[in-house]
């Protein structure tokens, strides 16, 4: 019998789905800003984290349970540092935009997409492109333009919200590097970042005064909790997880860059929020990255 082979077409679809899929994983996460912000009216930001990552760890736990004896020890290797840098980038973010204005939040963690080319040159030796470069710098200034630039002077939380841009960056290319090294399923993957989230935000709970009140019984809060484990967690990272086999770290930061234009869009769609012409713009030229880097061969 002739032995299959990938052939160039379908590889080609492969890589095309890689970006259609974190073009999807940024408008599920575009849309938790409003979703995670009503949720937390309800419930303390460390036992929310806690609530959301335990739960699902518990949705996903079947997937660790028919994991072989190799895919548990990559999924546990890979996992529990990969779920460090998330719990960080959780605190980071969380605690930072409670810390400074919308705006300067929107625009400093989109910083993200200038600092990943680099970082992945100096973690993979994946030298950036002069293309990923001037389209992420395209990105940032849409990014000021829709967020309305930096406003104020420098606080505590655009500390937070820069150090969790960095975290990210950082994040996208030791998932990349260790999905090549240590190839353990995604789902798996995810699960196990989910644990360490959990238990570290359940943690740093235990020790903070007014952390674990009684659950809310609203039913608003838990609809809104089910939609971000379903969707903005056990979609998302399983999709990026997947896509970062597929597509070098500077790219999906680039197309992972379009989140604040869908986060936009759903607040004007959904929360009849008005955006300004040069709102408009800005999210105009990050469309325009993320469409030339997912058409752009590299």
């Amino acid at each position: 019998m002739p032995s299959l082979r990938l052939s160039p077409i379908s590889h080609a679809a492969r890589v095309r789905l890689s970006d259609l899929t974190l073009l999807a994983v940024a408008a599920v996460w575009g849309s938790s800003y409003g979703v995670a912000k009503g949720a937390l009216l309800f419930y303390p930001v460390l036992g929310f984290l806690a609530l959301r990552f335990g739960l699902t760890l518990v949705v996903l736990l079947p997937v660790l349970l028919r994991l072989n004896a190799a895919q548990w020890r990559d999924s546990w290797r890979s996992g529990v540092p990969l779920g460090a840098w998330l719990l960080g980038i959780f605190l980071a973010e969380t605690y930072g935009v409670s810390l400074t204005q919308a705006s300067n939040a929107a625009f400093l963690i989109s910083l993200c997409v200038v600092i990943t080319p680099w970082m992945a040159w100096w973690r993979l030796g994946q030298r950036p492109g002069a293309g990923v470069l001037g389209w992420g710098l395209c990105s940032v200034l849409g990014a000021g333009l829709l967020s309305g630039g930096l406003a104020g002077q420098w606080a505590w939380g655009d500390v937070l919200i820069l150090l969790a841009a960095v975290l990210r960056a950082l994040m996208v290319c030791e998932t990349s590097r260790l999905s090549q090294t240590r190839p353990a399923p995604a789902l798996a993957l995810t699960a196990v970042q989910a644990a360490v989230v959990a238990l570290g935000s359940a943690a740093l709970a235990g020790i903070s005064p007014g952390a674990w009140p009684a659950l809310p019984s609203a039913a608003g809060f838990w609809w809104a909790a089910i939609y971000l484990v379903l969707g903005c967690t056990v979609f998302a990272f399983f999709a990026q997880n997947w896509a970062l086999r597929h597509s070098p770290p500077a790219r999906v930061a680039l197309l992972m860059s379009s989140e604040p234009v869908f986060g936009a869009l759903w607040a004007v769609l959904l929360w009849q929020e008005q955006l300004a012409p040069l709102q408009w713009l800005g999210g105009g030229l990050m469309v325009l990255a993320a469409l030339a880097t997912t058409w752009r061969r590299g």
